[in-house]
């Protein structure tokens, strides 16, 4: 069987795959920032002195990480409604990759704050730091050089499930992709351009993190 390959439409369509690309670099990014302050919360919070708040974090966890991200959206975006919440399609879709993301980033801050000799911590109390500055200082800055490679991945992985909110008409890249294809009927060569852009924004997003990890962490700023 014989195929020709037929990128004549790509010129009409590349500003639908730009806007898309960037819609999901925007939601990675938003997610990323609000996924890991919440799991450092979370990360401090199953440490901390509180039984009640250690079961309630490791609930959450336990939901998120056991149900697919497909439900856990579908429930922000069409079950909540039912309580009088209604979200746009885009908070929506923030809302639920945050949830999602936190829940695994939470195990592996907090696998990055084991790591970290108690010896520090009791040192710089002696030396009569706030237990917050101690916290936020001297420990933190060193669980996240630890924990830098996986927090890279789980980011990455993050972006790549972005193209599940497209269930919901978010306009992100997989959502132009299919609309591109629908009007073409190029599903081959729509499917090859967009995989090649989530391949270019993956490579050049990991290059981008381990450069600001050199930037800062490397500098001396932890």
């Amino acid at each position: 069987m014989r195929y020709s390959l037929d990128f004549n439409w790509l010129w009409d369509g590349m500003g639908a795959l730009v806007y898309g690309a960037g819609t999901t670099l925007a939601l990675t990014a938003s997610t990323s920032v609000l996924g890991i302050v919440l799991s450092i919360l979370g990360a401090a919070a199953r440490r901390g002195p509180y039984p009640w708040l250690r079961k309630v974090v490791g609930l959450y966890v336990e939901v998120m990480r056991n149900t697919p991200f497909l439900v856990q959206l579908f429930f922000i975006f069409f079950g909540l409604p039912s309580l009088g919440i209604r979200l746009d399609p885009i908070s929506a879709a923030v809302l639920a990759m945050t949830l999602n993301m936190a829940a695994y980033t939470i195990e592996v801050v907090g696998a990055g704050l084991d790591a970290i000799p108690r010896g520090q911590k009791e040192a710089a109390q002696a030396l009569g730091l706030r237990p917050r500055l101690v916290f936020f200082k001297i420990i933190m800055p060193q669980a996240i050089a630890i924990i830098f490679p996986a927090l890279t991945s789980q980011i990455i992985i993050m972006m790549l499930e972005s193209a599940v909110v497209s269930q919901i008409s978010v306009r992100e890249l997989a959502q132009e992709a299919d609309l591109l294809q629908s009007r073409t009927f190029r599903s081959f060569e729509t499917y090859l351009v967009a995989t090649l852009i989530y391949l270019s924004m993956s490579a050049a997003l990991r290059r981008l993190l381990f450069a600001g990890k050199r930037r800062f962490l490397g500098a001396g700023l932890a």
